[in-house]
């Protein structure tokens, strides 16, 4: 689950991580409020949308005066936001964090991110931070350390030092650092994170840090021991479809492809995928109904598959364990003439009740194009995406 900038630096100042004082406001008026409860100008005014590289599509303002920061927010209230993460269709800014303009200073980079290769927790340091950080990763790698951490050993002063090390600090300033760096480990820790990132992080004209950008990723899987962060949610910024299969329990991941999925399995999915890539086509989502799916979980994981206009063709790939084979020819059956299908619809299933389901698919009357085993289902979608 990822959250608004303005969240995360809610959870920073509970950890005493230093952020620019300011507020979130979601109209003109709530924005001249925070800025009238602040030290002064200037002020920044900052859209808050699940994506990256705001100030390029103007989100971020700069603002010396009052009634500049009225313009500016009303510019920015309610204008589709376009960035190279949002892609061509943008998001639409429902509110800005308005908070006091930093000292000048250095632009460092600093993250952590679980690596599930290594099964450890990677603190990423630059000494170059700000809009160019991608850049710099792709050209010049070597800039940008990487400290492995054991989350087994926990976060020790070597670590420290060594990240340290990479945002090329003084040894005089370096003394200033590593209760923050520790403050991170512990947010990031005990929140169950999959990413947090501070781009870029300030160091002030006292020499001090600050926290001017930041970006956290939650992992849903542990949301049930953070009730409190559960209110973080903004469901604008959710993809509609994962979120209709968050509320159907469903497992549904978005892609990019046009080859609809739905398997009951991680295991399955990824062999589906593969073969999928394999026919020249791309997956358009990852759906998981579940070893114990009902004909009803069946038929509502149809009709999110069917909702994805990038769709051109559904594969249906299923093992009948739990989940009977004849269970899922009736739930695929009763999908069908409730929601109707516009594309080519294949299927490949076995395991019990394999004949049973057979047969009810193939007296359903309707246009369905089946495949007898793997290899035969990965010819099929060949020509089914063709």
């Amino acid at each position: 689950m990822k959250i608004h900038e303005y969240q995360a630096k809610e959870l920073f100042r509970r950890y005493a991580i230093p952020v620019p004082e300011g507020g979130v406001a979601a109209t003109i008026d709530e924005a001249l409020a925070v800025a009238d409860g602040l030290p002064g100008y200037p002020l920044v005014v900052k859209a808050q949308i699940h994506a990256g590289g705001r100030g390029r599509g103007g989100g971020v303002q700069l603002v010396a005066r009052r009634e500049e920061l009225r313009q500016r927010a009303g510019a920015i209230l309610g204008m589709t936001l376009i960035t190279p993460q949002t892609g061509p269709e943008g998001r639409l800014v429902r509110r800005v964090l308005v908070e006091q303009a930093a000292d000048s200073g250095r632009e460092l980079y600093l993250s952590l991110l679980v690596d599930r290769d290594s099964a450890s927790i990677v603190i990423m340091a630059g000494a170059a931070g700000g809009m160019d950080i991608e850049k710099t990763a792709a050209i010049a790698p070597e800039k940008i350390s990487r400290v492995q951490v054991n989350p087994l050993q926990g976060l020790q002063p070597h670590h420290i030092r060594q990240a340290l090390s990479g945002l090329g600090l003084t040894p005089d300033a370096m003394k200033q650092w590593p209760a923050l760096l520790a403050a991170l480990y512990r947010l990031f820790v005990e929140n169950d994170c999959l990413l947090l990132e501070i781009n870029p992080l300030v160091i002030t004209g006292a020499g001090s840090p600050l926290a001017v950008d930041a970006k956290m990723e939650l992992d849903d899987n542990a949301l049930f021991r953070h009730a409190d962060l559960l209110q973080y949610r903004d469901i604008h910024e959710d993809d509609p479809l994962e979120a209709r299969a968050r509320e159907d329990n469903l497992k549904y991941i978005r892609l990019s492809g046009n080859v609809g999925v739905m398997v009951n399995g991680a295991g399955l999915a990824m062999a589906s995928m593969d073969i999928i890539k394999k026919a020249g086509a791309a997956p358009a989502n990852f759906l998981d109904v579940g070893g114990g799916a009902s004909a009803e979980m069946v038929e509502k994981g149809f009709a999110i598959i069917s909702g994805d206009p990038h769709v051109k063709g559904i594969f249906i790939n299923i093992f009948g364990g739990i989940l009977r084979c004849d269970v899922l020819a009736s739930g695929i059956v009763a999908a069908v003439k409730r929601c109707g299908v516009a594309v080519p619809l294949l299927i490949r299933m076995e395991g019990t009740n394999v004949e049973q389901g057979r047969q009810i698919l193939a007296d359903a009357g309707l246009q369905l194009i089946t495949a007898a085993d793997m290899a035969d289902a990965a010819a099929k979608v060949a020509e089914m995406v063709a």
